[in-house]
């Protein structure tokens, strides 16, 4: 069990590590092919982020354990808005503009009636995740071409600046493309190795452990960036990464772990699991509609947040813990 327990840290740890020098590599290896500066920064460094999760479901689908494939991403998408979204706004207040409220919003919240929708008859087809990847492929088309079409110079010039600041020689883009792949298949394989073993240890289901440890542990990069932006006063890159981020979850890394090895869904996981990742999807609207001008999530707010995960982790401990499986 102590063999169990120091994988999952080891691998949690080369997991984030190796996320980040993945990311570095992409992004270095993309720069040197001419790949502009506006998609880098929006499609290999936001994929960057949901790499962990994204690796760990596919190689549990793989491994026939649906439980840390579902509970993964969906509790990355619950930890992400009361864990981190939480901690971020009681360090300092998010500000929620309108366009989070009348475009972002609204999509992810489609995304997780489209989740809740399959996720209905207890399953997740091969048809169904074959939808959620191409629901996804449309989004990502239509924002890269919306972003496009933009042509704000601004944002431009600022994500080439940052990607100018990280250059790197291109044999060190490629050795770090190539080695970051690989650390995250293998930091995978050893936390899922891990997370199946303390689950069968404790007699607690792989889901739960998908949903708690595993969940944070993945979602680390997020609380990363999501801090250091709302520092710099970037609140709607601190915002919209906990979005996309969710969006990702839910589309990608479930449509993806379902096209491997279609997955069987203990009723809880609607019953209890796609609810709360609703409702905090849901509060979001509450929250962000100031009263006079844009929202903003207070510290008051992000307490409260982080009361609601506290609570709901607690409650996953106390009606699961000394279960069999």
């Amino acid at each position: 069990m102590i063999l169990a327990f120091v994988a999952v840290v080891l691998g949690l740890a080369l997991l984030v590590w190796s996320a980040d020098r993945f990311v570095e590599g992409s992004s270095a290896t993309a720069r040197y092919l001419g790949m502009p500066p506006l998609l880098i920064g929006m499609v290999i460094v936001g994929f960057g982020t949901s790499a962990p999760e994204l690796v760990v479901s596919a190689l549990a689908a793989s491994q026939g354990n649906p439980g840390i494939a579902l509970g993964n991403a969906y509790g990355s998408n619950i930890a992400n808005i009361a864990l981190i979204l939480g901690l971020t706004a009681l360090i300092n207040p998010i500000t929620v503009h309108t366009q989070v409220l009348r475009k972002e919003l609204p999509i992810l919240t489609a995304v997780t009636a489209l989740a809740a929708w399959q996720i209905w008859d207890g399953e997740i087809t091969r048809f169904d995740a074959v939808v959620l990847l191409a629901v996804f492929g449309g989004l990502m088309t239509w924002t890269i071409w919306q972003e496009m079409r933009k042509k704000t110079d601004a944002l431009e010039n600022a994500i080439k600046q940052e990607s100018d600041i990280r250059t790197m020689p291109i044999r060190h883009a490629l050795f770090w493309l190539v080695a970051g792949l690989v650390l995250l298949i293998v930091s995978s394989r050893i936390l899922v190795w891990g997370a199946v073993e303390i689950a069968h240890g404790f007699g607690v289901s792989d889901l739960i452990i998908g949903l708690t440890i595993i969940a944070v542990g993945t979602s680390l990069p997020e609380l990363a960036s999501s801090v250091i932006a709302t520092r710099k006063g970037e609140h709607d890159i601190a915002l919209g990464n906990i979005l996309g981020s969710n969006l990702f979850n839910t589309l990608a890394v479930v449509g993806i772990a379902g096209t491997i090895h279609p997955m069987t869904v203990g009723p809880e996981v609607f019953n209890r699991d796609i609810l709360v990742m609703a409702a905090l999807t849901l509060s979001l609207f509450v929250i962000g509609y100031g009263l006079r001008g844009p929202g903003r999530i207070s510290r008051i707010e992000g307490a409260a947040l982080l009361a609601c995960y506290g609570g709901y982790t607690v409650y996953l401990i106390s009606t699961t813990f000394g279960q069999p499986q």
